[in-house]
């Protein structure tokens, strides 16, 4: 399979409309599933977010192999996507080369889950022109995430909802694989987790907390990502803009721990829950330093990470300092590119010589992924 024209095939292609594509170079189908959140929102979805529908009804998408397969991968993606088309090369080629359903479950108000004027460059243009009259010009500020910068000011525990709802929702989603009432993938598949940035975030909280003992058996593959909260840097024009990324580092370095001392339904979740806990945790080392790090240890074997050496949203350095300490130290590894890349786009489409690099490296990574998930 080659990377660039799979990735210019499958934009094509990909019509999340369509019940199935069947991709025929490869004999992987598409399949859009539907989905409706079960989560009960109250108390944790701010009640202005209740109105959006696309957030609660929804569609994702299942790569099947072109074989019957007993294993499944769960691919996690990153802050502020709004499609598909970055990750569908990444799901067809692990399908293929691992024999495995993969399932691209988007992050709540995230790709699918949000409006479509949130990707809209025209429709945008007037909340830039606003952010910039209401709070002075701010750095990093772009019609792509302005959307998630607004939010995020005005609510920073927009940050924990959006988490926690897609948390309950996989967990709903893999209850269904385990007991056999999912459509496409069989009854009792293997799982494992491929995940990138904040989704590697995600899937180390679901690890360290095992909700309903669904993760135990699972393995973890982390690209980009796996620090706590306070070692990344969410300042970038396609994440969210400096003033967003200030007020929610202020706030969960320096307030969140103060605000959930009083209470209410959220602060029990968060004291009393492991999923809870393991969110705090994840947030700085200092924050239940010796949950976290017990159960990185038992996880050990379980964990691999890539990283890259000139990602500045998640830097190499704040991946190896959180798992410095435990014995996962030694599953992560720091490469770098010969070409121009960034975290945001590991794997750029050239049109030039330079997309043989591209695709040498990006099976580099893959199979390397797939040969820790065999």
């Amino acid at each position: 399979m080659n990377y660039t024209n799979s990735y210019t095939e499958l934009k094509s292609q990909f019509n999340p409309a369509l019940n199935q594509i069947y991709l025929s170079r490869s004999g992987v189908r598409i399949n859009n599933i539907s989905f409706q959140t079960g989560f009960a929102q109250d108390d944790f979805v701010n009640c202005n977010d209740q109105l959006i529908s696309e957030n609660s009804s929804f569609s994702y998408p299942v790569f099947s192999p072109p074989v019957k397969s007993n294993k499944v991968i769960l691919l996690l993606h990153g802050l502020n996507e709004r499609s598909w088309v970055k990750y569908l090369a990444w799901a067809q080629w692990l399908s293929e080369n691992t024999s495995s359903y993969v399932i691209l479950f988007p992050i709540a108000f995230h790709i699918n889950r949000s409006p479509e004027a949130w990707k809209d460059p025209r429709s945008m243009v007037h909340d830039v022109q606003t952010r910039n009259s209401e709070i002075g010009k701010s750095e990093m500020l772009s019609f792509a995430n302005v959307a998630l910068s607004n939010r995020l000011t005005e609510d920073p525990m927009r940050f924990f909802n959006s988490g926690q709802q897609t948390a309950s929702d996989l967990v709903r989603l893999l209850k269904t694989i385990r007991t056999g009432r999912h459509e496409i993938i069989p009854e009792g598949c293997h799982l494992n987790i491929f995940a990138y940035s904040i989704g590697a975030f995600l899937a180390e909280i679901l690890m360290l907390s095992d909700p309903e003992n669904l993760f135990s058996e699972s393995r973890l593959f982390i690209f980009c990502g796996g620090s706590v909260f306070s070692n990344m840097n969410g300042r970038s024009k396609l994440i969210m803009d400096s003033h967003a990324f200030d007020k929610v580092y202020n706030f969960y370095l320096n307030e969140f721990e103060d605000s959930i001392k009083v209470k209410s339904r959220i602060s029990e979740f968060l004291s009393s829950t492991q999923i809870g806990m393991a969110f705090r945790s994840m947030i700085d080392k200092s924050r239940l330093r010796s949950f976290r790090e017990n159960r990185f240890r038992k996880l050990k074997d379980q964990l691999r990470c890539i990283v890259l050496s000139r990602d500045n949203v998640i830097p190499a350095a704040g991946v190896i300092a959180t798992l410095s300490e435990t014995s996962c130290r030694n599953t992560v590894k720091v490469l770098d590119f010969p070409f121009t890349y960034s975290h945001e786009n590991p794997f750029p489409v050239f049109n030039t010589s330079e997309s043989d690099l591209v695709d040498r490296n990006f099976e580099l990574i893959f199979e390397e992924a797939a040969l820790f998930f065999s």
